[in-house]
């Protein structure tokens, strides 16, 4: 199932939240950074041990003073290279892999990619849909996935992608 929600990301009630980050471990959105902030300086001090990320990886950690048990941080862009469609992609499709080697049944994202100003907000927001899609349709956990959004835009927008994707393919939303 995909949830389009409006609100906190922090306040989304999963068992992890998906935060995009840049090959050097730092936020790419405000919302990746209140994250940080919120997670508390044990997960800075575990993710800094690990070094750089390649682009499209994706690691794991506990979600320190978050109410989620895991934070899953999901590189989307680097220092030399821009975030594309295709980078967001790669790296929520790392995640996701993550999530359900973990056994993860619930989890909660920002509509990656929106806002970046180098993507198409449509554009983006369907290739978020499509491969949130594409891993339901392999019915692997987490089957629980929530976008949560922080304007009135991205959730109609959202929104509206999710029921067009949906369509016709027997998928719940």
């Amino acid at each position: 199932m995909i949830r389009v929600l409006s609100g906190l990301l922090t306040e989304a009630g999963t068992e992890a939240i998906v935060r995009p980050i840049r090959t050097d471990l730092s936020p790419v959105t405000p919302t990746s950074r209140d994250l940080q902030t919120a997670a508390g300086p044990a997960v800075d001090e575990r993710l800094a041990r690990l070094g750089t990320l390649p682009l499209g990886g994706a690691v794991m950690t506990p979600a320190g003073e978050l109410a989620a048990d895991f934070l899953i941080h999901v590189v989307v862009m680097s220092e030399d290279e821009p975030q594309t469609t295709h980078t967001v992609q790669r790296g929520l499709r790392n995640g996701l892999g993550r999530a359900a080697d973990w056994g993860i049944t619930s989890l909660a994202l920002p509509p990656l990619g929106l806002g970046v100003g180098l993507i198409e907000p449509e554009e983006s927001a369907r290739a978020l849909v499509e491969i949130l899609l594409s891993h339901l349709e392999e019915e692997r956990e987490p089957l629980d996935l929530a976008i949560v959004t922080s304007t009135s835009y991205e959730e109609e927008l959202l929104s509206r992608m999710v029921q067009e994707a949906t369509r016709g393919h027997g998928s719940e939303t």
